[in-house]
C-alpha cells in the first residue's frame, strides 16, 4: 500500500516524511533551547504544528488515492494543501524564533500580517477539503460502502473543528474564563484553569483519521450493518465533540473533575 501511495500521492507522501523530519529536528532544538513564550517551550508549539500536518497530509493522500479517475481535482488539493501547510508552519516558526505568539497576535502591524495570513491560508484550506468532500459524494471510489461514509461523515466533522478555529480567530483567543498561558497539560497545553476551545478543535480535527479507521475495522470484522456502525459511532463522536465545546465555552477545563 505505501509503495501504491508512493506512486499515486508521491508529492503528499514525501511532505509528510519532510514535516516529520521538521518536528524531530525541533524537538532536539527544544532540548537546547528552552526560552518560553507563554510559560512553555517556545519550540513546542512548531512541533505541533509540524506533526500534525504530516499526519494531515498522509491522510489526504490516501483519501485521494481511491478517488477514480478526477486527476486534476486530486493534484489541485494535494499540492494546495502541500503549500498552505507548509507556509503556515514557515510563519509558525518564524514567530516562534522572534520569541512571540504566532496565533492570535495583532501587536504590531507585522504581527497582524502574519496571522491574517495564517487565516486566510487556513480557509483556503477549509474550502479545498469542502472540495474533497463533494468528490466524495460526486466521483467513483475504490472502496466499500461503509469505508466511504466514514470518509464522508469524518470530512464533516473536521469541518466543524474548522468552525471552531474561526470562532478562537474572532475572539483573537483559545482559553475561556482565564487568559491564554498558564498551566497546561503536556505537550498540547490545553489549560488547567479554564476552558480552552483547543480541546474540540483537536477532536474535530482528528476525526478525519478516527472515524474512517473505526470504519475499515468494522468493515473488515463484521462486516453487516457496518454502514450503520459507522453512522452511529460518527453520532457518538459529534457528542463527544459538542461536549468538550460546551465545556469550554463554560469556562471548565478537560479535567474539571481534578480540580
Amino acid at each position: 500500500m505505501i509503495a501504491k501511495l508512493l506512486q499515486k500521492q508521491r508529492a503528499l507522501i514525501v511532505a509528510g516524511a519532510i514535516s516529520l523530519g521538521m518536528f524531530l529536528v525541533l524537538a532536539v532544538v527544544a532540548l537546547f533551547d528552552t526560552t518560553p513564550i507563554l510559560g512553555v517551550n517556545r519550540w513546542v508549539k512548531p512541533m505541533k504544528f509540524t506533526l500534525s500536518p504530516a499526519i494531515y497530509v498522509w491522510t489526504l493522500a490516501v483519501f485521494l488515492y481511491f478517488l477514480r479517475g478526477r486527476e486534476l481535482a486530486k493534484k489541485v488539493i494535494a499540492y494546495g494543501v502541500i503549500f498552505i501547510m507548509f507556509v503556515e508552519t514557515g510563519l509558525i516558526i518564524i514567530q516562534a524564533a522572534r520569541g512571540t505568539i504566532s496565533h492570535f497576535n495583532v501587536t504590531n502591524a507585522f504581527d497582524g500580517a502574519i496571522f491574517s495570513a495564517m487565516g486566510i491560508l487556513i480557509g483556503i484550506n477549509t474550502l479545498l477539503i469542502i472540495y474533497l468532500l463533494f468528490l466524495y459524494f460526486q466521483a467513483e471510489i475504490d472502496l466499500p460502502a461503509p469505508i466511504i461514509w466514514g470518509i464522508r461523515l469524518g470530512i464533516v466533522l473536521f469541518l466543524f473543528s474548522s468552525a471552531v478555529g474561526a470562532l478562537m480567530s474572532v475572539w483573537l483567543r483559545h482559553s475561556v474564563g482565564v487568559r491564554d498561558g498558564g498551566p497546561g497539560l503536556p505537550f498540547v497545553n490545553w489549560s488547567m484553569r479554564g476552558g480552552d476551545l483547543r480541546v474540540a478543535h483537536f477532536i474535530g480535527l482528528h476525526a478525519l483519521q478516527a472515524v474512517p479507521l473505526f470504519a475499515y475495522v468494522l468493515q473488515r470484522h463484521t462486516g453487516k450493518h457496518a454502514t450503520l456502525g459507522t453512522a452511529i459511532f460518527a453520532l457518538a463522536y459529534l457528542g463527544i465533540f459538542a461536549l468538550v465545546l460546551a465545556q469550554a465555552l463554560a469556562g471548565k477545563p478537560l479535567l474539571a473533575i481534578l480540580y
